[in-house]
This record gives C-alpha cells, sequence and structure tokens, in this order.
C-alpha cells in the first residue's frame, strides 16, 4: 500500500516562516525548525527556499518519518528523533522560525498497522512513537472506568464518555481486554446513542485515546514555551492545528504573550513588555479544502518573537 501524504497551508506556512521582508534586511546565515517534519512537505519547500548556508532542524516522534528524513541528501538538515518539547534543548535566541504542524499524518491514519483509525482493522496501538512508552491496547487493559472516562470526555469532548468508558470495563471483564481498532469501533457504537451527522460514533473516542496515550497537550505546551525560548528577536511561530483542545492553547499562549503584564501588587510600576505579537489567523481555502477534505479544520496563527531578552519573558498564567 502506497500511503501518500497531502500538507495543509504549504505555501502559506512557508511563506509566513520564512517572513521575506525581514529576511532581506539579514545577510547571515538563517536556522529553522521544522518541529513536525511528518512526511517532509514544509521541509522540502522550506530548503528550497534557504540558502547554501542556512540550516534546518527537523523533529519527529514517528521512527518512519524519520526514516523519510534520513533519505533526504541535504547537508543542511538536523535530524531529531524526539517529540518537539526538545526545542528547549537549541540554543536560546538561535532560531529564525518555527513551524509545527500539529496531529497526526495521513500516513499514520491510513496505515492499519498503526491503530489511528476506525477504518481500518488492526492493533490498537496509537503511538507516535512504536519504540517506546504503551499503547492504547496497553492501558485500556488496566485502567479504570472513571480514568477512562475523564480521558475520553477531556480530550475527546464526548459526552457519552461514562457509558463508553464502563463498556471498555465490561468487555475487559467478561471477554479480556480491547486488542483491536475494530473492537473498539464497535464497542463505542453500541455505546454512542446519538451523533452528528456524517461523524462516525468512535471519532471523538478515538482522538481522545491518541492525544492521551502521546501527551500530545502537554508537549505542545512544552513546545510553544521552548519556542519563545530559542526564537531570535524578530522571528517567527507558525503553528497548524486541527482541532479545538490544540488551537485553545496556540490561540491562549499567543494571547498571553502579545500583552503587557501589570503587576497587581506594584500598580503604579510599569508593566512588563510583551514577548510575542500575534500576526496572523489563516485558514486553508475552498479550493485547498475540496482538494483536500481533511485540512477543513486547520487553522494557521502566527506570531513575531519581540526584542524582549528571553530571561525578561514574564511568566503568564496556563
Amino acid at each position: 500500500m502506497v500511503l501518500t501524504h497531502t500538507t495543509v497551508l504549504l505555501n502559506e506556512a512557508v511563506l509566513a516562516l520564512l517572513n521575506q521582508e525581514e529576511a532581506a534586511q539579514d545577510s547571515g546565515s538563517r536556522r529553522f525548525v521544522d518541529a513536525t517534519f511528518g512526511r517532509g512537505g514544509h521541509t522540502r519547500l522550506l530548503l528550497s527556499q534557504l540558502a547554501p548556508a542556512d540550516r534546518l532542524t527537523v523533529f519527529d516522534k514517528d521512527p518512519d518519518a524519520i526514516a523519510v528524513a534520513r533519505q533526504m541528501a541535504d547537508a543542511r538538515i538536523d535530524i531529531r528523533h524526539e517529540g518537539f518539547a526538545h526545542l528547549g534543548e537549541l540554543a536560546e535566541a538561535s532560531v529564525d522560525g518555527v513551524l509545527m504542524d500539529l496531529g497526526v499524518s495521513s500516513p499514520q491514519i491510513d496505515n492499519p498497522s498503526r491503530g489511528f483509525s476506525f477504518r481500518f482493522d488492526g492493533p490498537l496501538d496509537m503511538r507516535m512513537d512504536t519504540t517506546r512508552g504503551e499503547s492504547v491496547a496497553e492501558w485500556l487493559a488496566y485502567a479504570e472506568s472513571a480514568q477512562i472516562a475523564e480521558v475520553i470526555r477531556d480530550y475527546g469532548e464526548e459526552r457519552f464518555a461514562v457509558p463508553i468508558a464502563k463498556a471498555i470495563v465490561a468487555r475487559r471483564q467478561e471477554r479480556g481486554a480491547l486488542s483491536t481498532t475494530a473492537e473498539l469501533a464497535q464497542l463505542v457504537a453500541g455505546a454512542v446513542k446519538t451523533r452528528e451527522a456524517g461523524q462516525n460514533p468512535a471519532t471523538r473516542t478515538f482522538q481522545a485515546l491518541r492525544i492521551f496515550i502521546n501527551a500530545e497537550l502537554e508537549e505542545l505546551q512544552q513546545a510553544l514555551k521552548a519556542a519563545l525560548k530559542v526564537l531570535k528577536p524578530g522571528g517567527r511561530l507558525v503553528v497548524i492545528s486541527f482541532h479545538s483542545l490544540e488551537d485553545r492553547i496556540v490561540k491562549n499562549f499567543i494571547t498571553q504573550h502579545s500583552r503587557e503584564v501589570y503587576d497587581r501588587r506594584a500598580p503604579f510600576a510599569a508593566p512588563k513588555p510583551m514577548a510575542l505579537q500575534a500576526v496572523a489567523r489563516i485558514k486553508p481555502s475552498a479550493a485547498e479544502v475540496e482538494g483536500n477534505p481533511r485540512s477543513r479544520s486547520a487553522i494557521m496563527r502566527v506570531a513575531r518573537r519581540t526584542e524582549l531578552p528571553w530571561a525578561e519573558v514574564p511568566e503568564v498564567r496556563a
């Protein structure tokens, strides 16, 4: 099976990241980060625009993605088989732009052996990095009903989280733990009483378990904070998200760091300056959505790092 991936907001993301107007004023070499390499769509276009002296660091937890990256014969690439929370290991104020394309890629969804999709029967895995950590099946084999319900409710925004969780535990007690995606999808369909037209009953549950088992939201929060540290003044942060939980984190992070912070204990003191400047919020065009329906929920947010040194970045509430 040939698994392909169509990169969402490809040209828009690279244009925002490179920021051609400011780049024209910078005669030195530049360094960029593709924090979610995937299948390299953004990376390939970026490389076509970069100068020989420029550098590009790519991160990905997926061994399959790293295998693709290693096939690129380009001395400008630094490949890291790690999650993008490791951004913070780069030098402070050393990066001109950070790109994050969140969520799961088409090859991951369409490969039954990865266990991400209810459309194909396969092992109930869902790990982004199959070389470490426990699978969804392993977690569901011992998790308590209340834990399962909390995950499905909080990460999937599923109103039938409690009956789904009870059904999973009952199945485990009666016939053994779930081991395949088809088993889970069938069980969820029996527990979900109503669903929006055109949406599979298992959609929210699969999303929730994937986000949880990969600690996606926690890692995103860490990566955003790390990006603020490693970006140079004037550097760009470009983040593409595909569901409300991710976008809410990104939006709140940019908003909180895009305003002056006042110390209530010292009302007459000068406010601490902002560390980011919101630049744009971009959605795929109608033509892109028609050609790639998986892009319909995408939102790209762009922010610019201000001149504020990292040591002076004010703390904000999560």
